[in-house]
This record gives C-alpha cells, structure tokens and sequence, in this order.
C-alpha cells in the first residue's frame, strides 16, 4: 500500500468516525483544535518528505499545499452561497460538507490520475495548462474589478437530477432518501446538497489540478496535498465565515497566483518541448525557463502575505456597503 492510499486511509476514518461521527453545529473551539491537527499533520507530512526523500520534494509538498488552501478558500464563498440557497440547517452543515468534500476527493483522485498519465506521455499537456491557468487569471482579476454580487448558478448534473427524479422539500436528517406516500422512493435536500457540493468543487479542480501539476510532477504528492487542504476546508467554513467578507482582494491575489504558475508551466514546456512547430521541435535549453521551487514557495508566501495584510488594511477602511461592494452582499453568518 503506497503513502497516499495510508495517508488518505488514516485522515478519512479520522474524520468520519471522530470528528464526523454526530450531525451539529461545531463550536469554534472545535473547529480551531481540528483544524490545528489537519494543519499540524500536513507539516508533519511535509517534513517527513523533506527527511525521507529531499529537500526538492519537501518544498514541492508545501508550495503544492499552500495553493490548493489559498484556492480552496475561495471555494468557501460558493459553499456560503450553496448553503443558504437550500437552507441547509446548522446541525446538518458539517455533516453535509464533509460528505461533498469525500465526494470531490475521490472525482479529484481520478483527475490527478488522468492528468499525471496525460503529463508522463505527452510533454505538450503543459502548454495546454500553462494557457488555460493564464486564461483563468484574467478571468478571475476582470471579476473581482467588475465588483459583481456573488452568484451561484446550479450546474446542469444537479439540474438533471432535480428534473428527472422525484424529491421532497423536507429535511430528514441525514437520509439522502426517503419512502413517500406512494412507496416510492424520493430524493431529500441533503441528496440535493451533498450533489452540489462535490460536483461544484471537482469544477473548481479544473483551476486547481493544473496549478499544482505546476508545482510538482508526482501525482502522489498532488493527491496528498489535496488531501490535507481540503480535509480541513470544513473547519475553515465554520471557524472564519465571517472573516471571508473582509479579503476583497482575494481575487486579484489567487489570480497573481494562477498566472505566475502558468507562465512557469508554459516555461517548462518550452524547455521541454517536442512539438515540431516551435524551434523545430527541440526543447529551449536556456536555464531562466526553469523556475526553482524555493522561488515559487517564495512567490505564493509572499502572495498570499500581501493580499491578506493589504485586503484586511483596506476593509477595516471602509463602511460596510463598501465591502458588500467588492465582495458580494453580506449574509448572516449565525443564521447560516
């Protein structure tokens, strides 16, 4: 059994028989003790690569992690959205989270395999992520400029499913189904929920996926460091809801973050390159298109240091119609 299956296989039990194990409302103390453990385990995982294999996978590890967190944070806003649209009730949020979250683990598990098989015989794949990360940049700075409200638009699998299968409004519990009174079987909200969460984060792995192949070509440390930032993607939703409101430069920062990643794939394909229509289809052996990973766990650091100190300076400056501008209008976080 490899590291990612032992890894994967400790931190799924973890969470589902002891932290998942009752539906409520988490308290914050509980969610900052479990999101210290998930934390703390994601260094202790990172150091333990630095020691056993090198310093170069350590640092791929943790540069890999800290962008697949800062990306995973943005996720929170839509899954803020999603839960309110279907008036999810407190005491079933974390249960419902955790759910959507195993589901998206297991889509991303099966990406991160195509990708890597896709990466390992054709070179070219880089180019088409070095283009597609930049593509998203752009689209991400020209949203946060427009300064739109947050919206969540249901995609078409959930659609699919509401029209096509016959459901009730109630809530029961955790059930995913329930018998109506014409015996037959109906889909519930948490059905409907659970659904939208994974299918919503395996889109946003779309973004995420190909950022940290930009890190690292072991598909084992992409699954690990998939792994570890989103285990704890449902403390975080609890324990800062409120503080989300308050990084209105979120964006431009994971957009810095996609762009810079999708240069330095776009550069090491050009060192890597095969096609036969760019320098003849010899690679480019000129060493500034290799970016070192000290150099892009520097740039990510420094990115995320800078777009939290400067987003949380310019909030506390402004009233609160003005940061209902820059991020979406405010919601209630104690009535979920």
């Amino acid at each position: 059994m490899d590291v990612p299956t032992c890894v994967t296989i400790v931190i799924f039990t973890f969470d589902l028989v002891i932290v998942g194990r009752r539906p409520h409302e988490p308290s914050m103390k509980e969610c900052a003790t479990y999101l210290s453990i998930y934390v703390g385990l994601a260094i202790l995982f990172g150091i333990g690569v630095w020691v056993v294999w090198d310093h170069q996978h350590g640092l791929e590890f943790f540069s890999g992690w800290l962008v697949e967190y800062s990306l995973s944070i943005d996720n929170l806003f839509i899954f803020i959205i999603i839960m309110a649209k279907f008036a999810v009730p407190k005491e079933l949020q974390q249960y419902a989270l955790m759910i959507g979250i195993v589901m998206a683990l297991i889509m991303r598990a099966i990406f991160i395999g195509v990708g890597a098989a896709a990466i390992e015989q054709f070179s070219w794949v880089f180019y088409l992520f070095g283009i597609f990360l930049i593509y998203t940049a752009i689209k991400l700075a020209r949203e946060g400029a427009e300064d739109e409200d947050d919206e969540f638009e249901e995609n078409k699998l959930v659609a699919f499913v509401e029209r096509r299968f016959p459901a009730t409004s109630e809530w029961h519990g955790k059930k995913l189904l329930v018998t109506g009174d014409n015996a037959k079987k109906m889909i519930t909200p948490m059905f409907i929920v659970i659904l939208t969460l994974g299918t919503t984060d395996l889109l946003f792995a779309l973004d995420s996926i190909p950022a940290i192949f930009g890190i690292t070509k072991e598909p084992y440390l992409v699954l690990t460091a998939n792994i570890f930032a989103l285990m704890g993607l449902r403390q975080l939703y609890f324990l800062i809801g409120g503080l989300l409101q308050r990084l209105i430069y979120l964006s431009y920062g994971l957009a810095f973050l996609l762009a810079f990643i999708g240069v330095k794939l776009f550069f090491h394909a050009l060192h890597e390159n095969e096609l036969p229509f760019i320098n003849g289809g010899e690679p480019l052996d000129y060493p500034w298109l290799e970016i070192p990973i000290w150099l892009s766990l520097v740039v990510i650091v420094g990115t995320l240091a800078v777009t939290a100190v400067l987003s949380l300076w310019a909030s506390s400056r402004m009233a609160e119609e003005q940061q209902d501008a820059a991020t979406g209008p405010r919601r209630d976080w104690e009535d979920g």
